[in-house]
């Protein structure tokens, strides 16, 4: 692939994310099902899971308001996009990689969302071996992996991870990946602002308001684990609910990142 694209491929690949987006909007009819009012998840959900949620939420917040300590090497990733170039310069670096084929970008992103996943799935199988007793190191555990992915996911398209509202961005993936109907709906409009480069007031807002954006994500999150709690079983849940959730949260940051840079290769290429 040469490093022009033309309007036709992007308008293309635009048209695919679109139909995603469109499907996305609609659960399956055992994912409607399973999920329970939150008042009886509540009820069914350890209170010490309960805590370990809020602990999550916790770390969700000192990411979004400060970078947290999920903050992955920029440089080393900078050199994984940039072979060619011997010390990619930082300031410039992300300049360069966004002028990169969307094809080399696709490819990282891919990669990271394989690497992600095995690393989950590994995670998970050894913290489901006691069950109950080791699922409080999976929870955040797991919480890492999906950020630190979805950063790299945004340094493959050309995007820094660190500023605030990338970091914004970043949990509305998180988010997206584990809402209901209502809520997909919700988020994609709040995206859209990110896809058109006109960030609004009110979705930078949110820095002092993400208790309340990631309410649907602690939800799905506490559902999903009770079926790890059981020893020697939850070897197999927790690879399996692991994987899972590393697969849908990559597949959302590439899918929104990958916009984000197609809408801009677009607008470039009409220029």
């Amino acid at each position: 692939m040469t490093n022009t694209e033309d309007l036709q491929y992007l308008n293309a690949e635009l048209r695919l994310i679109e139909q995603w987006e469109k499907e996305q909007k609609d659960l399956f009819f055992w994912e409607k099902l399973g999920r329970l009012p939150f008042v009886i998840l509540d009820r069914l959900t350890p209170k010490f899971i309960q805590d370990k949620i809020g602990v999550v939420l916790d770390e969700l917040g000192s990411y979004v308001q400060s970078g947290g300590r999920y903050l992955i090497s920029k440089e080393q990733m900078y050199r994984r996009m940039l072979p060619d170039v011997e010390d990619p310069d930082a300031d410039t670096a992300l300049e360069q990689i966004a002028q990169l084929p969307l094809g080399r970008m696709d490819e990282i992103a891919q990669s990271i969302s394989r690497s992600s996943s095995n690393t989950a799935t590994v995670q998970g199988a050894t913290t489901g071996i006691g069950g109950l007793f080791t699922l409080a190191i999976d929870i955040p555990l797991l919480l890492g992996i999906s950020i630190k992915a979805l950063q790299e996911i945004a340094i493959s398209y050309g995007y820094d991870p660190s500023e605030k509202s990338e970091r914004i961005f970043i949990v509305k993936c998180l988010q997206f990946s584990s809402s209901d109907i209502v809520g997909k709906k919700a988020i994609l409009e709040d995206l859209a602002a990110f896809h058109t480069g006109e960030q609004s007031k009110q979705v930078l807002s949110q820095l002092q308001g993400w208790r309340e954006v990631m309410l649907s994500y602690r939800d799905n999150f506490g559902w999903k684990k009770l079926f790890q709690m059981i020893p020697i079983a939850g070897i197999l849940f927790g690879a399996y609910l692991n994987r899972s959730t590393l697969q849908d949260v990559t597949e959302t940051g590439r899918i929104m990142y990958r916009k984000r840079r197609i809408i801009q290769k677009l607008s470039l290429a009409r220029e």
